[in-house]
């Protein structure tokens, strides 16, 4: 099969695209014909080195954790697919190898659901990351209706997926973001604000009495100006503020959850979630999606196309 390895740590350049061997196909897995795999802040961080201490990789590394393709082949135990079934998957395994930037990729089922009608397989890839990341954090806020949830950097991967599952659970969403993406936030159902000095105060102008929930995607200092606006505030969750909890927020790293997954997948076909593509590169430019993603301006989700 044609992957993307590095066979060390370091930046993109380190990236190639080859021939590797198929995947082996455990007994609770399937193997999956890629169609789509999403490309997240986390794959060239992977690649950098920056998870080391705290993930084991083993080298030639094929990086991604994002798929969307078509079922090739089951396990012995894996009762849940059958050949030919549409799925898409946040394919994280305890250590760092086989990924999903590949024609195929063996996955556990606990880290599949099936794809949604409603989406195309470049945004079905783009979805299983960013958004159990967004749906975790509302968990973890215990955001529902009623609520007012300020959501940072609401026009990024993980952010317009929060804004779109707040709304849905009918909460009012005000969301940061710059002046050129505060239409498209309007389109998600958020009333945008821009980032920046004075944040706080352009957001009580919004909402005087302060907001019910916070969502840091973004970091730089926007947990402590979001405890300033929180009624409570223990309800501000960070994915990126490693002092989240000793500040009384709550951290968020995201995991593999099939239930959670195909909810997601519901709330698309039921045309309350969609995925925003900002753009689709064939899997052997694999490095210029990440160099596109470490600019740190994209709107919604980077993708490649694999099959």
């Amino acid at each position: 099969m044609k992957a993307i390895i590095a066979e060390s740590y370091g930046d993109a350049d380190v990236l190639r695209y080859t021939d590797q061997p198929d995947p082996k196909v455990a007994p609770d897995s399937v193997l999956i014909r890629v169609k789509a795999a999403g490309v997240n802040p986390v794959d060239w961080k992977i690649v950098g080195g920056y998870l080391d201490p705290i993930m084991h990789a083993h080298f030639p590394l094929i990086p991604g954790w994002d798929v969307a393709g078509v079922v090739e082949a089951v396990g012995v135990d894996a009762t849940e697919f059958e050949v030919g079934d549409e799925v898409m998957g946040y394919v994280r395994k305890d250590e760092v190898q086989h990924g999903t930037f590949a024609e195929l990729v063996a996955a556990p089922v606990r880290t599949l659901a099936r794809k949604p009608a409603a989406l195309s397989w470049q945004q079905a890839a783009g979805l299983p990351l960013a958004g159990l990341t967004a749906q975790q954090s509302l968990d973890r806020a215990e955001a529902g209706k009623g609520d007012t949830v300020l959501v940072h950097a609401a026009a990024g991967g993980v952010g317009s997926l929060a804004v779109q599952i707040a709304v849905a659970r009918g909460a009012r969403v005000i969301g940061t973001a710059s002046e050129r993406n505060h239409d498209f936030l309007r389109s998600l159902g958020a009333e945008p604000v821009t980032y920046g000095d004075g944040l706080a105060e352009r957001v009580r102008s919004l909402a005087p009495e302060g907001v019910d929930v916070a969502l840091d995607f973004v970091g730089g200092g926007v947990v402590e100006v979001s405890q300033e606006l929180l009624k409570d505030r223990s309800r501000v969750v960070s994915i990126t503020d490693g002092e989240v909890k000793a500040k009384g927020g709550h951290m968020v790293w995201v995991r593999p959850d099939a239930a959670g997954l195909a909810a997601l997948g519901e709330l698309a076909d039921a045309g309350q979630l969609t995925v925003h593509i900002d753009a689709v590169l064939p899997l052997a430019e694999t490095a210029q999606a990440f160099r596109r993603s470490q600019e740190g301006r994209t709107r919604g989700k980077i993708v490649l196309e694999v099959s």
